[in-house]
Parts: structure tokens; sequence; C-alpha cells
């Protein structure tokens, strides 16, 4: 990937900045306090610093004076030479000297040759090393002394005469940048987030005025100016509105720094933590300059780190190893980050073993997370899940690396918890293991939409929001014992939201038509029932006091314009929570039906119809494996046994129809009932699908789970 090398050279010419006014600052201190060796350490850490950084970025003029500066304080610094005004003099004119060349490579001009004069005058106090410290004047650079020796030739015939210099030009250089301390940006983002909070008053006074406006019982006279009063008020607190969010954004872009700040020392990481565990590494990274606020970037460090630990430590294997696989020899782990509406994803993969999903099921046993049955029947991605559990790690032994089972709980802790984002894990045997780490661009302020359910008003983030539906009691469903609806071709789960909370409900509704917030958490959906849309705006999330960061369920809290304080809802601990619910209804059908023994194998692009299909029939005893697309259902039926398939149509890779088309084709499964199930209603559809040789086409806007079932059974006999 190239280097955007623009980048650094504007970070080296504000740091160079930096550095030479401190050590401006040190030369005026050494010249009434000449014994502070403090000081002279500043000064020599600023000189290597300036030398050392524009060596790597091949600015050798710069590089050349620096060095010379540098040798004279590392004389200083060890006592050879001693400080003196001549000294101090001679150490501005090598700032001086450097400061124009800082300006000439700011300004995008070529630099000219360092000073050869200057670095010649810098270093002729090392030539009285030889003895003890001496007391050095400083030469004159303009006219270095010699020795008659070294007395140049006179000029030939045809040499031109000597020319006077002018005197400089003296202008007032300003600087293109200001470094503010970060405590008063954000102090200032605070302030900001005040005035914003404080701004839904006025919004609530408009309201207020309207309300008296259509209630009051005034005269005529009075009408006419109380509505110019109201609609003036309304007009004002609008255009106030727009400037204040103009300058919080234009505040916000202030604090916000580049993921560069993260993965550039995140690759490095990964190359010598490989080469020291005798491994070959090539990290490649991309979207360094998507930006973070500096509250996001200054915690994201600590998960990647862990994750890029794991990588080298767990996946990556050995040289000899990869090459017995048929790998190359060299590992490869990708950092990349793109921008997403207003989150940034960062992905972090590699192509190792994979996840070792047998090992994790084996410790889940041991630790007593689970029994054996219930490790047996887990599903794959409830099994990853097990991975950010405390103390867990399938490491055979502890190294300063891995082992100690203190990383993965972080990464979620702090993914999840602190950033407001989500974290998703995809992982093939033998192949490798993807990380998917999904962030708010910002924690300062956030799009709220406020909901009424049961007595209590709760928040929700907006990016979690994926639709607003208003259903009928007819499209809603029983699967499994839970109510479902069908939306965009997918099963959906509906659960009411104050009784996922426990909160008490009010009476029985009598009414026909539900209100549902669709949430929507990496692929997996959730409709929640709500009673009433309270509002949605921009506002100013304010964080949990201490001795409450431990509600997971909650992730901060706002404040109306009546100064009323409402609980954010945390959309994927509420995920959580409503799995966990739905795991337990299950769970309980299960345990109280009856096996059949029968395998059957359900194939859908849809997170939420797989699942919801599973928990149905593994209710009545049926064994089910999910397939994601067409293609990975027939991978999996030429590699294993089903007695029945039941597949969506749309779907990527390969759909159903071309699923079912090519499973006649195989002997196994010329006469192996399929169903297809879909949201398809077309009688040409239908048509199609008998045509490739399906035995059923249920419609799932019209499901019925009976149907399903007694269909299913009647073609097993």
């Amino acid at each position: 990937m190239a280097i955007d090398i623009k980048r650094f050279l504007i970070r080296f010419v504000e740091e160079a900045r930096e550095h030479l006014r401190q050590m401006e600052e040190r030369i005026n201190h050494l010249e009434t306090t000449p014994q502070d060796i403090e000081a002279v350490h500043a000064l020599f850490r600023s000189a290597h610093t300036i030398k050392g950084s524009s060596r790597m970025l091949k600015l050798l003029p710069i590089t050349d004076t620096a060095h010379a500066l540098e040798d004279v304080l590392g004389d200083l610094r060890e006592g050879n030479v001693a400080f003196t005004a001549g000294l101090g003099r001679l150490l501005r004119q090598a700032c001086d000297a450097l400061a124009s060349q800082v300006d000439q490579l700011e300004a995008g001009n070529e630099l000219s040759p360092a000073d050869a004069a200057l670095c010649a005058a810098l270093k002729a106090p090392l030539s009285a090393t030889a003895t003890a410290p001496t007391e050095v004047s400083a030469p004159v650079v303009d006219q270095p002394p010699v020795s008659p020796a070294e007395s140049p030739a006179p000029p030939p015939d045809d040499a031109p005469a000597a020319v006077e210099s002018s005197a400089p030009e003296v202008r007032l250089k300003t600087a293109a940048t200001v470094r503010v301390p970060l405590v008063k940006m954000d102090e200032l983002i605070k302030l900001m987030g005040e005035v914003i909070s404080s701004h839904a008053r006025l919004r609530q006074r408009v309201s207020d005025i309207r309300g008296i406006e259509r209630e009051a019982d005034v005269s005529a006279a009075l009408s006419a100016p109380l509505h110019r009063f109201a609609r003036q008020l309304q007009d004002d607190v609008f255009e106030q509105a727009l400037l204040m969010e103009e300058l919080h954004n234009k505040a916000l872009i202030m604090r916000m720094l580049p993921l560069a700040l993260v993965f550039e020392p995140a690759a490095r990481m990964v190359r010598e933590l490989g080469r020291s565990m005798g491994k070959e590494i090539e990290c490649k990274i991309s979207g360094m300059d998507i930006e973070l606020d500096r509250q996001v970037i200054e915690r994201l460090n600590d998960p990647i780190v862990h994750l890029l630990r794991n990588a080298v430590d767990h996946a990556i294997e050995p040289p000899e190893t990869r090459e017995a696989a048929g790998k190359p020899r060299y590992g490869t782990v990708q950092l990349n980050a793109r921008q997403d509406g207003g989150f940034v994803v960062i992905e972090l993969s590699d192509d190792g073993a994979g996840l070792p999903l047998a090992l994790i099921r084996d410790k889940a046993i041991r630790k007593g997370l689970l029994s054996t049955e219930q490790a047996a029947a887990l599903p794959e991605n409830e099994l990853i899940e097990l991975i950010f559990t405390p103390g867990f790690s399938t490491s055979a032994i502890i190294t300063d690396v891995s082992g100690r089972g203190v990383g993965m709980d972080v990464v979620k802790r702090c993914v999840v918890d602190e950033l407001q984002g989500a974290i998703s894990v995809e992982t093939l045997p033998g192949q490798g293991t993807t990380f998917s780490l999904r962030l708010p661009l910002s924690l300062a302020m956030m799009r709220v939409l406020l909901v009424q359910t049961g007595t209590q008003c709760f928040g929700l983030s907006a990016q979690y929001i994926a639709q607003l539906l208003e259903v009928e009691d007819r499209q809603l469903f029983l699967v499994a014992k839970r109510q479902t609806v069908v939306i965009d071709n997918e099963f959906v789960p509906v659960l009411d939201l104050a009784a996922l909370l426990s909160l008490p409900s009010p009476a029985q509704s009598t009414r026909k038509v539900h209100l549902l917030v669709v949430v929507r958490v990496r692929n997996a959906k959730l409709a929640l029932k709500v009673n009433d849309l309270v509002d949605e705006q921009d506002m100013v999330i304010k964080p949990l006091p201490a001795h409450l960061r431990d509600r997971v369920l909650i992730a901060g809290m706002v404040m109306t314009g009546n100064s009323e304080l409402i609980s954010i809802l945390h959309a994927p601990a509420l995920m959580d929570l409503a799995r966990h619910n739905i795991s337990t209804t299950a769970t309980r059908t299960t345990e109280a039906s009856s096996t059949t023994g029968q395998r059957v194998l359900v194939v859908d692009d849809s997170l939420n119809t797989r699942e919801i299909e599973k928990d149905l029939l593994e209710a009545h005893g049926y064994q089910i494996t999910l397939a994601e697309d067409g293609l990975d259902g027939l991978q999996k039926a030429r590699s294993q046994s089903f007695d029945a398939i039941l597949t969506d149509v749309e779907m990527p890779n390969m759909d159903g129809f071309s699923l079912t088309a090519a499973l006649r084709q195989d002997e196994r499964y010329r006469h192996t009932p399929i169903i297809i199930i879909t949201s398809r209603e077309k009688e040409e559809d239908k048509r199609r699908g008998i045509e490739v040789g399906a035995d059923a086409y249920i419609i799932k806007g019209s499901f019925d789970q009976n149907n399903l079932l007694d269909t299913l059974k009647n073609l097993l006999g």
C-alpha cells in the first residue's frame, strides 16, 4: 500500500516547531543557570528527535544540521565543554537554521543544503575535548577561523566579484496550526454538550407556548400577537439549533484523530512478535486515514493489541506446519478499516488455522460452563461467543504472550460496553479467522429514538434501528411458542419490550395494530413491541456514574426538555437478553418433546430465519444442520446425509431453485423430501418450484408452523 508521505511531513513540521520552541526556552534558561544538566539533557533529546525523524523521512539537509547540533550538545552533556554566552549564540544560530529549513519544507520548497560553515562551527568545540573541559567562545559563522596553512588560494582572475549579501527580509510567520492541551479540548466538547442539552428546554418552551395558544381563551386582539410570538420563537429556536449543531460538529472534528496512531505501532508489534516466536508474518494495513474521536482512539488500543497478539500466538502456524498444509511459509495478518454510515468497521483477519472449535467445546465442559449434552447441541455462533468469557483460554501453556484468559473478555468489554459498539467473529478451519469491530465515530453525541413502553420511557441509539413498523394481529404468528413476523423475506422474533425488561405492564391492550421497533445487531434482528414513539433527535449521552457501570443493559442517560433523565438501552446487550429468553423457551419445549432422530438441513441466508426454523424443528425432535446459502447447503448435503431439506429461494451464491435442481441430480437425494419456504407468492414461482423437484411450497407471509410440521411429517412417512 502506498504511504501518504504528506501526512507525515505535516506531523514532522508540527513536532519540529514544538521542539525548536522548547530548545529556545532552554538555551535562555542555561544563560542564567548554566549548571542545569536536565536542561542540557532536554536540549539533546530534542535535537536527537529532529535528527531521527528527518532521517526517516529522508530530509537530509535537516538531518545534517540536527546531527551537528546533537554532537555539540552531546559534548556539553558529557562535560567535555562548558556552556558560555558564545556557545549559546552558536546554539541559537543552529536553531534558526533548522527553523528556516522547516519553513522551506512547510512551503513546499526544495530544501537548501545544510550550511557547511555552521556545521563546521558546531563541530569546532569538539576539537577541545583532548584536554580538560574548556570554555568555548563561538566563532563567527560568516567568517570561520582558519589556520595559515588552510588559507584559501586567491580566486582566479575570472571569478566573479564577491557580492555583499543584503539584509534578510523580516516577516511575521504565523503558524498554520495551534497546539491546544487535550484537557481544554475535552472541556470545550463537554461544554458544547451541555449547551445542546439545555437547548432541549427551549424546544420544550416552543411546545408549551403552542399548547397555551391552543387552549387559551383570549380575545382576537391578543390572539394574533400570541400566534406571532409563538411563530417567531419557533423560528429563533430552529435557527439557533442549526448554528449549535454546526458549532458542535466543528468542535468534534478538532478532536478527531487518524487510525494510523493505532494501526502503525500495531503492525510493527505483529512483525516483531512473530520474529520472536520463530514465525514469518506479514502485516497488511488499510484505512489508516479514517478518523475517530480521540476518546474512541484511546480506548481502542488494548482490544486491537489483544486480538493481534492472539492472531500471532494462536492462529498463525509455524512455517513448517504451514508448508506441510500447502500454505505459504509467510502468515498474513490484515488490519482493515472502512466507514459505514455513522460507524467505522475494523476487521482483523488472519490466514491461520481458524478457531479450535473442538477445543473450545471441551474447555467449556471442563470449566463447567456447559454440560456434555448442551455443548454438543450448541450452535457454532454461540460456541464462538464462549471465547469472550472471563478466564477462558484454549492455550495449552501460559506464556508472556497469552494463555491467561484475560484478553478476549477485555476486548468485548471495551468494544461493547465502553465504546457502544459490536463485535462479530467468522472462522473457517484451516483458513483463518476474522474479528469485526463496529464502532461509532464519536461518543459525544448520538441520534436517539425515545419510545414509551409500559409506564416508562427509554431511548435507543438510532444506528441500531433497522425499521419502524405497524403490523396487524394477523401478521403475527407463533413459531416454537413465540411470536414472529415476516420482514423482508425473513422470520424476525417479536418480543414486548416491557416484558423483556421485566417491567410492570399497563392494562391489557385491545389494539389490533402493534408498533414495532426493529433492532439490528450484526446479522440478527429483533422486533420490539412499544406503546408509542416519543421523539427522535441528536442527544448528548451522559455516562452512568461509577457505581452503576455494571448495568450492561444501560448505555448511558439523556435529559429531555422537561429535565427528565431517560435511560439509553444498549442494543447488543438487549439482543443477548432476548436470545437467552428465546433459548430458555426453546430448551423447555425440546425437553417436553419426543425425539425422532431424523436429520433435517435448513438452508436460508437469514440468520433469524435459520434460528427460528431450527428451534421449531428441534422442539419436535428433529436433528438440525444449518446452511447460510444454496452453495453452502449443497456442500453440506454432499458431505453428510439428511432425511429432509428446507430451503429459501432468494439467496446469494446459489438460489433455492438451483439448489433443489442440483440435489435432484444426486442419486442420494432423488427422492428426499425438499420443502421450499419463501415469501414469493406468484404462481410462476410455485410452478418453477414444482418443476425443479420441490415436494412442497410454503409462503412465509401466511406461515403456519403446524402446516410445516404436518407437511414434513407426511413427506417423511
